[in-house]
């Protein structure tokens, strides 16, 4: 047993260890790891699924120990405001950001907005959205029709839940353009290395981002249509009946975070599945036989190519993890896309299966941090995808996709087909 406190090793004997695993840093990745991580996904669940990294942080691979993990919010805290502040600086605006919002505190912060937040997604709420983004999905299919294909990325997969999540916070047409630039400014500076580019473009996109925000909330009317427009920023602004409101600047810093979580992970969803249907035709032509594979398909799909493929927790309390005992303030990456291709979960689990079940993937994490959007962007992307491949059966690839080079949210900048 090691003591991370102590700064020790794992009981896994560096000599006896892959070239591959024995330097591996999250801080040093090549463009081979980033293009395709599986491989030494696979050798770390192997050899060594608990790690200690350079840096003294740990790095989990196993299906059971994120598992273990996630269940325990008592002992692994979400709270990032000790991480960040030696990473972003305690005065700026990334920072002011990430520890505010809602997938980065504990209670009772995190109890509060997701609180909040909860009426937006319950069944109800989604099948009055389900018509609303059955006719949005319906028109862009329309305009690609007429070019005879799309970027599945910039005219598909990112514009649709952008308008879904920015109908929700009453965020206008004409200015919905500019959330996408922002978020990749603002997430891409959660990568495991940040860049003196990433953080000045970073800490510019927040500063305008809440800047906008600030002038749309004191605009906006906290009385909604018939339709629901806007009803997520109505219920944030409200707050809880009889109880508390959030402060200005969380619900600023909440509503960034909704922009940018409610559409980053459905984006890659429906391109990283897209783009698994090509390179599985057999799949493929399954899913076009039976198009009521549909769920079954998205699951796969979020378990195969997990938009988000890391996740962080602090160790507040002493705690066990895979026979590694982890001493308080140690840090700790839950490798999400390795734990969703553990075979001791997921027999053949390099293999697309849409009909795959059961499949208790961790795409959306789990315990009290579990995605609070999850049912909205699995509804998002069977719409998306379903619609696509019963409108056009026959797209394929027509140029070079690029993906996006990043670490923790795996997905594509471009990717076109043509029909």
């Amino acid at each position: 047993m090691s003591n991370p406190g102590m700064g020790t090793e794992t009981a896994t004997s560096r000599r006896d260890l892959p070239h591959a695993v024995a330097g591996f840093d999250l801080r040093a990745l090549d463009r081979g790891f980033l293009d395709n991580p599986y491989p030494v996904y696979r050798l770390l669940r192997e050899h060594d699924p608990v790690r200690q990294m350079p840096d003294g942080s740990w790095f989990l691979t196993r299906y059971d120990d994120l598992q273990a993990v996630y269940r325990d919010n008592k002992k692994f805290s979400s709270d990032k405001k000790i991480e960040f502040a030696p990473k972003y600086g305690a005065d700026t605006p990334l920072y002011r950001h990430h520890t505010t919002s809602l997938v980065f505190n504990d209670p009772p912060l995190h109890t509060r907005v997701r609180r909040l937040l909860a009426p937006a997604f319950t069944p109800r709420a989604l099948k009055l959205l389900e018509g609303r983004f059955m006719l949005l999905v319906e028109r862009m299919l329309d305009r690609a029709a007429k070019q005879g294909g799309m970027d599945v990325i910039a005219d598909f997969a990112s514009a649709l839940p952008v308008e879904i999540i920015g109908d929700m916070l009453a965020v206008p047409h004409e200015d919905r353009h500019l959330l996408r630039d922002w978020s990749l400014a603002i997430l891409g500076a959660l990568e495991p290395v940040l860049t003196p580019e990433r953080a000045e473009q970073g800490n510019r996109a927040t500063v305008e981002f809440e800047t906008y925000l600030e002038k749309h909330i004191a605009a906006w009317s906290s009385k909604t249509g018939e339709d629901g427009y806007g009803d997520v920023l109505g219920a944030l602004i409200a707050g809880e009946a009889g109880g508390e409101r959030l402060s200005a600047a969380e619900l600023v810093q909440n509503c960034i975070f909704l922009l940018n979580a409610g559409h980053e992970t459905t984006t890659n969803l429906i391109g990283n599945g897209i783009a698994a249907l090509l390179d599985w035709p057999d799949q493929k032509q399954r899913l076009i036989a039976e198009p009521g594979l549909i769920r079954t398909a998205i699951e796969e799909f979020l378990r195969f190519e997990s938009s988000n493929q890391l996740g962080n927790r602090r160790v507040v309390e002493e705690a066990g993890i895979g026979g590694v005992m982890f001493a308080p303030g140690a840090l700790v990456t839950l490798c999400i896309g390795a734990a969703n291709r553990d075979p001791d979960q997921f027999p053949d689990p390099d293999r697309l299966d849409i009909g795959r079940n059961p499949n208790r993937h961790l795409a959306f994490g789990a315990g009290i941090h579990a995605c609070a959007g999850m049912s909205l962007a699995r509804l998002e992307g069977q719409i998306a995808i379903g619609r696509l491949l019963a409108r056009f059966p026959a797209f394929r690839s027509s140029g070079q996709a690029v993906r996006g080079g990043r670490a923790r949210f795996r997905g594509y900048l471009s990717f076109p087909i043509e029909f």
